[in-house]
């Protein structure tokens, strides 16, 4: 549409998008600092294969949980605070949380510690992602929202690809030992929360597009109503029924899409030396970050709903190819064209849920949208690791399988409304 392109290209991002992009890069690197070296840890304890499986498991379903409570929690605190700082504290919190509790890593003596740090740390991001979401869609005009979204996964993903070359970077120059890096983690966590505490700012009664009312201004920009002080709350009205179609192709989508270490363990049964797969993990970082803002130009340009089409397609496609990539260069490939897919979608899949939910909603919205994410995390491995183990191509063409189907109902369902 030549007037949303048109004023994309007038829009520039706000500080606090830069701000909580910034955040997000900080926390990813301390993340990525720590994550891969946990099957190597684990290994340290004596904990087989198994303990890794219960850590991802354990920790993702605990975040599943708390972010659908979270989002929901949020959107209160935003319609009854008047300081502008209703939904900060829950980001604020989350972020402080996961940044203190990563560095104890370095402690743990055995697998049980392990698993329930790796929970807590999650709990973390659980109470902060839905909240920031909405904080992201509040603070960016609508022709841009998926530009904004993408810039910041961009940012997210420039860390996971600073993280363990930090990490390398100890271990290999500074002669680091793995619990010596785990509680460094704790300089970028806290610059993270520094940056997120002093630098972003939550605008009182901000309306869409970033802009906020003048105090005494009665209702919304998207048409809610204020409250006098003292005046009972009604209960929250359930999402609509365009987010919750929106929400089932998300679930359909989900139950197929495993995690991408099993492309890494695909490598190494090609018999890619183990020196090499952190940079096919890096380089799979490094697509998702080169494509994060071009994706979402995209989406804002052509629309959300037939760009994260694009992406869902794109992962069947994939998906469909790996089965027939019988070497390590066909497979790498494959894996590089596969990044392109959270380029498409990462930025795309928020700003269409943002277009089909209210404003006084999207807490809530985000909310259920991680969570259902969230919970697919542990069948979609659970059964992807079984067929893995015993009949690989079925695996991903079951992945493939799950992906167009639910980019199907996507086409169907979904009929977005620009708001």
């Amino acid at each position: 549409m030549p007037d949303a392109a048109e004023g994309f290209s007038r829009t520039k991002l706000p500080k606090a998008v830069w701000r909580l992009g910034w955040v997000s890069l900080f926390t990813d690197v301390a993340t990525e600092m720590s994550y891969p070296l946990l099957p190597a840890f684990l290994a340290t304890m004596g904990a087989a294969g198994q303990w890794l499986g219960w850590v991802e498991g354990i920790a993702e379903s605990v975040g599943a949980f708390v972010k659908y409570f979270a989002g929901a929690a949020s959107d209160r605190a935003a319609s009854q605070s008047g300081a502008g700082t209703g939904r900060k504290r829950y980001v604020v919190f989350g972020y402080t949380l996961s940044s203190l509790v990563r560095p104890l890593l370095s402690l743990a003596v055995a697998p049980w510690q392990v698993v329930a740090l790796r929970a807590s740390d999650r709990v973390g991001k659980g109470i902060r992602s839905a909240p920031r979401d909405a904080l992201l869609a509040a603070a960016i005009s609508p022709e841009a929202r998926a530009y904004a979204f993408g810039f910041h996964q961009m940012m997210d993903n420039i860390g996971a690809v600073i993280g363990p070359l930090v990490a390398f970077t100890l271990a290999r120059a500074a002669g680091m030992s793995l619990r010596a890096i785990f509680a460094f983690a704790i300089v970028p966590g806290l610059i993270a929360v520094a940056t997120l505490a002093f630098g972003v700012h939550e605008a009182s009664g901000s309306a869409e597009g970033g802009t906020s009312q003048t105090p005494g201004a009665t209702g919304s920009a998207e048409g809610g109503t204020s409250q006098t002080p003292g005046a009972s709350t009604p209960s929250a009205p359930s999402l609509s029924p365009h987010v919750k179609r929106y929400l089932v192709a998300v679930a359909v989508f989900s139950l197929g899409a495993s995690a991408d270490t099993f492309l890494l363990l695909r490598l190494s049964r090609q018999h890619l030396p183990d020196a090499y797969l952190p940079i096919a993990w890096l380089s799979l970082n490094a697509m998702k970050a080169l494509t994060n803002i071009p994706g979402g130009r995209l989406s804002d340009r052509i629309g959300h709903k037939w760009t994260l089409l694009g992406g869902w397609t794109l992962y069947a496609a994939a998906y469909a190819t790996f089965p027939f990539a019988h070497t390590i260069t066909a497979t790498w490939l494959v894996l590089l064209a596969y990044g392109f897919y959270y380029g498409l979608t990462e930025g795309a899949e928020k700003a269409l849920l943002t277009e089909l939910t209210p404003k006084e909603q999207r807490g809530r919205a985000f909310g259920t949208l991680h969570a259902i994410t969230g919970f697919a995390v542990l069948p979609a491995n659970a059964v992807f690791g079984y067929l893995f183990d015993t009949h690989p191509e079925a695996a991903f063409l079951m992945g493939a399988s799950c992906a167009a189907l639910g980019a199907l109902l996507l086409l169907i369902l979904v009929r977005p409304t620009k708001s």
